[in-house]
């Protein structure tokens, strides 16, 4: 008699072995087990094999989340860039995640996209998370956020960015110096009149790179009206792109013969729009970028760019937040690294 609607049982759920299955099997006790698993030192070689040949038969993971705790902070480290459309802050991850690594940590990506409000939902998500320490190029270094975090137990290394105060480590780029370079690299190869592309200067890195190309003016005797400002809603390609329509679109007489824009997304859309208005780079327009991504020697014209140790930021930055984690006495450190220009065909003497 055939029973309409009976199910046939399906295969057991798997059953997850711990630790006390592999202690059993190895016929060890809990204690060596754990020592395997946190201080292999202690526990002989042959010890070891069997309760790593046990492991092996049973499939066993190690619950990480037992161990976090029991530790009260995981094995985590947590990055918050500004804007991982942005090859630039990949490259300082990747810096940071080789240090994680030596570590023996796992990195913990999130972008904030520039947004001050999704910054400070991933900041209270890694608080949560427990996670070793947070390494932020945030939107605000100043921001109150970024102490009360400090204040309640998880340490804070500010990316790409300097406080006010020395609060916090933090490792950054000399951006003064960077904007003095670009300038004074265009303004030796004739060029007096120069536009300055990017965002308006509510971020202190556009500030700094601004007055480093004012202060490379005034030591060649040109006024600041020599530096022709064109504001930039954002920082990418297509504000770039957008840039370089309005300089075309300038009067002859008023249009720069030179470009220095504030990062190499903005210099790629800008020079975009050259070839397709058929303006020629460097002789119509020569450019500078900033940042010296790997995209920059790619370009069509291969870009001038002022370079900054993109990966070794983020080492560094990450190896100052392992020493804070494990040195109670730790003392922060400001770290300024220089830039440096890396002269490609898009610029060229004048005339």
């Amino acid at each position: 008699m055939a029973v309409h609607g009976a199910h046939e049982a399906g295969p057991a759920e798997p059953r997850v072995a711990g630790i006390k299955d592999v202690a059993a099997l190895a016929g060890v006790s809990l204690g060596t087990v754990s020592n395997v698993l946190n201080r292999p030192d202690r526990v002989s070689p042959r010890t070891r094999a069997k309760v790593e040949a046990a492991m092996a038969e049973l499939r066993f993971v190690r619950n990480e989340s037992a161990r976090q705790l029991r530790a009260g902070r995981s094995r985590v480290l947590g990055y918050v860039m500004l804007d991982g459309s942005n090859p630039f802050f990949t490259d300082v991850a990747a810096g940071v995640e080789d240090a994680a690594d030596e570590g023996d940590l796992s990195l913990f990506l999130c972008n904030s996209d520039n947004r001050a409000e999704r910054e400070s939902a991933y900041l209270s998500r890694l608080e949560q998370q427990r996670v070793q320490g947070v390494l932020i190029t945030p939107v605000d270094p100043d921001a109150a956020v970024l102490d009360e975090i400090a204040l309640r137990g998880t340490p804070v290394v500010i990316v790409d960015r300097t406080r006010t105060a020395a609060t916090h480590c933090s490792v950054a780029v000399d951006d003064v110096h960077g904007g003095m370079i670009a300038v004074q690299h265009l303004v030796e190869r004739g060029h007096e009149r120069i536009a300055f592309i990017g965002s308006p200067a509510t971020s202190g890195q556009v500030r700094d790179r601004r007055e480093g190309a004012l202060r490379a003016l005034a030591e060649a005797g040109l006024g600041p009206d020599h530096l022709v400002d064109l504001t930039t809603a954002g920082l990418t390609v297509a504000d770039g792109r957008n840039a370089g329509a309005r300089l075309a679109g300038l009067p002859a007489p008023a249009r720069p013969t030179a470009a220095f824009c504030v990062n190499d997304l903005l210099a790629l859309g800008l020079l975009q729009t050259c070839v397709s208005l058929h303006l020629r780079v460097p002789d119509d327009l020569a450019i500078v970028g900033y940042d010296d991504i790997d995209f920059a020697a790619a370009a069509a014209v291969p870009l001038t760019s002022v370079r900054q140790p993109r990966r070794q930021l983020g080492r560094t930055a990450a190896e100052l937040l392992l020493q804070e984690t494990a040195d109670p006495h730790h003392e922060h450190q400001q770290v300024v690294f220089t830039p440096e220009l890396v002269v490609r065909a898009s610029t060229h003497a004048a005339g």
